[in-house]
């Protein structure tokens, strides 16, 4: 439904602790907010790379979780046009310059019998 404004055009940087890899700024997909519990993934694809979940975390409105943590918050949310930040950890410092990113997310709805969410991809530059 709203695939197209998953990545954000801003927001995407270097990661601010000074390891490897970088932050993109994500959006839900979907036309209200769901409790953290309820996404399930936020898959990111970088330059055709996939990054392993183990090497992301999630922040919104402040709070880092990581993906192993989201099932069992139930007191957070993540609302409709809210940003959130994807951190990411890579081997080697992200070169600036242009980026391909992919998202993919999904969610679990309560009404839906299958899983919700969607995907977005743009092409993003890294600032030196």
């Amino acid at each position: 439904m709203f695939d197209r404004y998953i990545v954000s055009d801003e927001g995407f940087r270097s990661r601010d602790d000074g390891r490897p890899g970088g932050v993109v700024e994500v959006r839900m997909p979907y036309y209200r907010g769901l409790g953290l519990s309820m996404v399930e993934a936020v898959d990111l694809t970088l330059d055709g790379t996939p990054i392993p979940a183990e090497r992301t975390d999630f922040t919104v409105h402040g709070n880092t979780y990581r993906f192993d943590e989201l099932p069992r918050v139930l007191d957070d949310r993540w609302e409709m046009g809210e940003p959130a930040q994807l951190g990411f950890l890579t081997d080697e410092p992200l070169a600036p310059g242009e980026h391909d990113v992919a998202v993919s997310v999904r969610l679990r709805i309560s009404y839906m019998p299958v899983p919700g969410g969607g995907r977005d991809h743009k092409r993003l530059t890294l600032n030196s």
